[in-house]
C-alpha cells in the first residue's frame, strides 16, 4: 500500500535536509522562510538569517547523519509534523543520539521549514 502524502512529504523532506546538511551546510537556507523558527539545544534562533548563521557557526568540519526512526503527522492546518531520532557523527567525536523536530508548511508550492528543534540525546544520570 502507498504511504499517506504527508508520510511522504515529511521523509521527503527528512531525507533532503540531512543530506544538505552532512554535505553542504549552506544550502539549507532554501528550507527556511524569514517567519521560521529554530531552537537549538534551547537557545532559539528567529528568521531564516539567524537560523543560517547558527547553523554555518557550528564548530565541526565533517558530519554524518543516521536516521533509526521517523514519525509523521498531517496537522489540521495541512501542515506535516515530523519527529526525527538518528545518530550523528562530528568530525573525530563519538556517536551522539539526537531528536529533531520540524513543522512542514507548503508556501507558493514548496514545502519550508516553519519550526524545527533539535537536541543531543544526551544523558547525564549521576548528576
Amino acid at each position: 500500500a502507498d504511504k499517506p502524502i504527508w508520510e511522504q512529504i515529511g521523509s521527503g523532506f527528512v531525507q533532503h535536509y540531512y543530506q544538505q546538511f552532512d554535505t553542504d551546510r549552506v544550502k539549507l537556507a532554501d528550507l527556511y522562510t524569514d517567519a521560521s523558527c529554530l531552537t537549538w539545544e534551547g537557545e532559539g534562533f528567529q528568521g531564516k538569517a539567524a537560523i543560517m548563521t547558527k547553523l554555518n557557526s557550528l564548530p565541526f568540519q565533517t558530519i554524518q547523519h543516521i536516521i533509526t526512526a521517523q514519525d509523521h503527522h498531517p496537522t489540521p492546518d495541512n501542515c506535516v509534523m515530523s519527529m526525527v531520532m538518528g545518530q550523528l557523527k562530528a568530525d573525530q567525536d563519538q556517536v551522539m543520539g539526537f531528536q529533531q523536530v520540524f513543522l512542514l508548511k507548503n508556501v507558493d508550492n514548496k514545502w519550508v521549514c516553519t519550526n524545527d528543534m533539535f537536541r543531543l540525546a544526551l544523558h547525564n544520570f549521576g548528576a
